[in-house]
């Protein structure tokens, strides 16, 4: 029986425990099983890797994708570039690392991303947010960062004006603001700047409409929420799992 899992504090909001479970039961894959596993403090995982011996591979959620760096074995040049981990191979208690973000959220993106769409502002600052990162320098779409806390790099929340919102077609919400049970917190924006023209993405997938998108969709604004960045990071990570189980 192969193990696999997911780390993350905390689990309420779990997109990968159904999601693999479902896929097991219906592709009748009876040799493995998907397991959640709540750790508020990265330092917790050499137990969690000592105490399941059958444990072949994990998923990295908020807030490790950064703090998981330095139990890592070794990693792929993605995870070097980005210096964030979402995927993690486990071979003789030796952890391998991915990032499979990338590629969910750019498939995801280019499913409604308009040519209008060459200026982001990416809302957050952590794990996510460097895969987002990447995916906008490689898509040359210039981006400003927005966190609570300004710097030389980015807007604090309070510096983004209506003439910035205009200018910046491409929104993404990179942080767990407006996410089960907080569904009713969102983003402070002058949302009445937002136009048809605009493009509103929340990786968050719970709930499925969260304030921030149905902001934007008031203003008329293209919005995407992130179950098929998810759908698609999480057979990425599959694929990665039973790659190295082959090989």
């Amino acid at each position: 029986m192969r193990l696999f899992g997911l780390i993350g504090y905390p689990l309420t909001h779990s997109f990968s425990k159904n999601y693999f479970t479902t896929k097991f039961e219906e592709q009748g894959i009876k040799d493995c099983a998907y397991e959640n596993f709540q750790i508020q403090n990265i330092v917790d995982l050499p137990k969690i890797i000592h105490d399941h011996p059958a444990l072949a591979g994990l998923n990295v959620t908020i807030p490790h994708k950064e703090s998981v760096l330095p139990f890592l074995h070794a990693s792929n040049d993605l995870v070097q570039q980005i210096n964030a981990c979402n995927c993690i191979t486990i071979t003789n208690k030796q952890l391998f690392g991915y990032n499979t973000d990338v590629i969910g959220f750019e498939r995801s993106l280019l499913n409604k991303l308009g040519g209008q769409h060459t200026h982001a502002l990416i809302l957050g600052t952590g794990g996510a947010a460097k895969a987002v990162e990447f995916v906008l320098e490689k898509r040359h779409i210039e981006f400003k960062k927005v966190s609570r806390r300004p710097s030389k790099n980015s807007f604090g929340y309070e510096q983004v004006t209506a003439d910035i919102v205009k200018e910046y077609k491409l929104i993404i919400n990179t942080t767990p603001v407006g996410m089960f049970p907080a569904v009713h917190e969102f983003p402070p924006l002058p949302y009445d700047a937002i136009t048809p023209e605009h493009f509103l993405f929340d990786l968050i997938y719970n709930p499925e409409e969260t304030l921030f998108l149905k902001k934007g969709k008031e203003q008329r604004a293209v919005t995407q929420n992130g179950y098929d960045m998810l759908v698609y990071q999480a057979e990425e990570s599959w694929r990665i799992w039973n790659q190295e189980i082959e090989s």
